[in-house]
């Protein structure tokens, strides 16, 4: 039952009628009459210059709740400034309700070229502009919420990297930017974005590509502009794409805008080419068609669109405005930190040229060494000679090794390694050139290739997985190994004789500020739900138990972060797609550079080596060992079911060095699940690893093993 005040509202509006703006030219004389410019006003209006140049010119007319703050405003102004004294001077004046912007000259965006040096604009700190008017009553915009830490603007792009669009018109941005769209097209849509919207980022590399405006469109949006709600028929699922024929197609052909060779899909780039090296692009998702994949975006799909715009902008802010999937972000953050080329001066002619760029993978693929590819790669076919197997491990433990004691612990606790890829990328030195052919070489830790080498005659503690294959088994005979796992196999003290290696002579930190930019995105993000690096290990271990609650948005940002290191690195190995490939073919992906799986190799060999490292350490310390791993998950019997209950600490109260040891960081390890014991060797006598199912307990089935 509504309230009486209520009810009165209702109808006082009715009284007061539907709110009158001035004519046009009234408007733009009340603003000039006040000194104040139309970026000023839009500014203060979360808008764009265009926007209000619209409505001082009759083309378009403001909406709520931007309709009852602009009209507030002219009502202050008119009494401020009636017309009988329009000559007069006047002071600039913003009304109090305002919390106005500082004003930053206009920087004509300057092309990225080959030929020109690239420069990265001095990014300006912009006053955060608080609402100026809550929700309308007819509105179904949420209300805005205060930012809470400023960002960092370009002046190019006062409104932030991306935009969601839902069915009204409003386009949501970062920091409660709520901007109108007047486009009915998509073609509309796509010339507004890029001449109206003020949308983009900056690029990450001086010598890089600022980023394309991303718009997100909302199933109402989607359908506004002639879309589909869904892909519907077998042929859509499958390519996941408009056929060529659909209007929506035809009307982006007609309009001289092209596609990428993906067509129309769930992550749509429309671009013209670029003319005097201005690029004209914009990248499109469609929430309605899966572009958001809810293992790596949990939750984001149902969110309203305000709230969807501050996740996908937390993620452009901190990783890169979203180019496809988790994974392909992932891929793109490489190049984008580390570009191919790089403008120098030639110093005969004077002139700038495009040049290589030192510590990048340059601009052409690179076929990998025959024992480096995947066996339906062209050169593969008629190797014989083996393949390298660097996987993360799937081992379980033999239950008959199992002690009395153990068995009879009450509690099966599983760690997880923060981010292990992550971690593993961490100063890691990989292959710059192609792969060199050796015979009988000497083995040196730091050249990054690939060694025939037989380890099998090393023998280790049974209870504990071989370091040298995925599956924890002892190798039985010579086999291809990525540098890092032959280098641990003489750390454990061992001789080692190659047989032969692919080795590379140009060697560099590639994935360095990768590392880097992601690290820092996976901190701040969970310190935004509240673990901080500040905390003990009990506060760690508290504070981990809630943090997805503290801000369902933020823990949706983490998964993405998590999901871009582990599809990145995957990426790097992509193998053929559909089912008319044949063996031998050459497949889309190896035409890019960044197609590298003896990095990825690179990656995933140190990071089992790391997992192994820390699970003899935490043997030799006390005398436990793993019940089951799985890449980044270890389980351990436990006389309780905290960590802290088995972890091995020193006197003085620190984490044992080199063992486990709880934190924020990439490499420590938080709580992946607790079970009974029982429960664990139940699973263990059926062939089956407790580190599969630590985290949900469900083991009725164990794909994958």
């Amino acid at each position: 039952m509504p309230s009486q005040e209520e009810l009165f509202d209702a109808v006082d509006a009715l009284l007061v009628g539907e709110p009158q703006l001035p004519s046009p030219a009234e408007r733009a004389r009340l603003r000039e009459a006040a000194g104040v410019t139309q970026a000023r006003l839009a500014a203060a209006l979360k808008s764009t210059p265009q926007t209000v140049k619209n409505w001082e010119n009759g083309r378009s007319e403001p909406r709520p709740p931007r309709l009852q703050a602009y009209l507030r405003l002219l009502d202050g102004w008119a009494e401020r400034y009636p017309a009988s004294n329009a000559a007069a001077p006047a002071p600039v004046v913003v009304p109090k309700t305002f919390t106005g912007s500082v004003e930053q000259p206009a920087v004509p965006a300057t092309a990225t070229t080959a030929a020109v040096p690239a420069t990265v604009p001095v990014p300006v700190a912009e006053p955060t502009v608080e609402a100026v008017a809550g929700p309308s009553a007819t509105s179904r915009r949420p209300a805005r919420k205060a930012a809470v830490k400023p960002v960092a603007a370009d002046p190019r792009f006062p409104h932030g990297p991306l935009a969601v669009l839902d069915g009204d018109g409003s386009a949501y941005g970062i920091d409660g930017i709520v901007l109108d769209c007047p486009a009915t097209t998509l073609v509309q849509l796509v010339e507004w974005t890029l001449k109206e919207s003020g949308l983009g980022a900056a690029r990450l590399n001086r010598s890089g590509k600022d980023a394309d405006p991303l718009v997100v469109l909302t199933a109402a949006a989607a359908v506004k502009l002639g879309l589909p709600e869904r892909l519907e028929g077998p042929e859509a699922r499958r390519s996941l794409r408009l056929p060529d024929d659909h209007p929506v197609v035809k009307q982006i052909t007609k309009a001289k805008w092209k596609l990428t060779q993906r067509g129309f899909g769930p992550w749509a780039r429309v671009y013209r080419p670029a003319q005097a090296g201005q690029r004209q692009c914009v990248q499109l998702a469609v929430l309605s068609w899966d572009a958001l994949d809810a293992r790596s975006w949990p939750g984001v799909v149902g969110m309203e669109p305000a709230e969807i715009a501050r996740v996908l902008g937390t993620y452009a802010t901190r990783v890169m405005t979203p180019r496809g999937s988790t994974a392909t972000s992932g891929l793109e953050l490489m190049t984008a930190l580390r570009p191919p080329t790089r403008a120098v001066k030639n110093e005969t002619t004077g002139e700038w040229e495009s040049a290589y760029n030192p510590g990048s993978l340059g601009t052409e693929p690179m076929d990998p060494a025959p024992p480096e590819a995947p066996t339906e790669h062209p050169v593969a076919q008629g190797w014989t000679g083996g393949f390298l197997d660097e996987e993360a491990f799937q081992w379980v433990r033999d239950p008959q090794l199992l002690s009395d004691e153990e068995c009879l612990l009450p509690y099966a606790v599983g760690l997880d390694l923060n981010t292990a890829f992550l971690a593993a990328a961490a100063r890691l030195v990989v292959g710059l050139s192609g792969p060199d052919h050796f015979h009988r070489p000497k083995f040196n830790k730091k050249i990054p290739g690939s060694w025939l080498v037989d380890l099998s005659g090393i023998e280790l503690d049974p209870r504990l997985p071989s370091p040298f294959t995925p599956s924890g088994q002892r190798p039985t005979g010579p086999a291809w190994y990525q540098t890092h796992t032959v280098a641990y196999a003489v750390e454990l003290g061992y001789d080692v004789a190659p047989i032969e290696a692919f080795l590379r002579r140009e060697t560099g930190a590639y994935l360095d500020p990768w590392h880097d930019r992601l690290k820092t995105a996976y901190a701040d993000t969970l310190a935004d739900l509240g673990v901080t690096p500040d905390l003990d290990d009990r506060q760690f271990l508290a504070a981990m138990e809630h943090h997805k609650n503290i801000d369902p948005g933020m823990a949706a940002v983490l998964a993405a972060i998590k999901a871009t290191v582990k599809g990145g690195i995957g990426k790097l190995r992509e193998r053929p797609q559909g089912r008319h490939y044949r063996d031998g073919e050459r497949w889309p992906a190896l035409e890019r550079p960044t197609w590298r799986p003896d990095i990825r190799a690179a990656v995933i060999s140190k990071a089992r080596v790391n997992m192994h490292r820390k699970m003899a350490n935490t043997a030799k310390a006390t005398g436990q060992y793993p019940l089951g791993v799985l890449s980044d998950c270890v389980v351990y019997a436990s006389p309780g079911p905290s960590p802290l209950d088995f972890l091995p600490y020193t006197t003085s109260g620190k984490p044992l060095p080199g063992a486990f040891r709880l934190g924020t960081t990439p490499g420590l390890a938080k709580v992946e699940g607790v079970q009974e014991m029982a429960w664990a060797v139940d699973l263990m006598e059926k062939g089956l690893n407790p580190a599969r199912h630590i985290k949900g307990g469900d083991a009725v089935t164990d794909e994958g093993e």
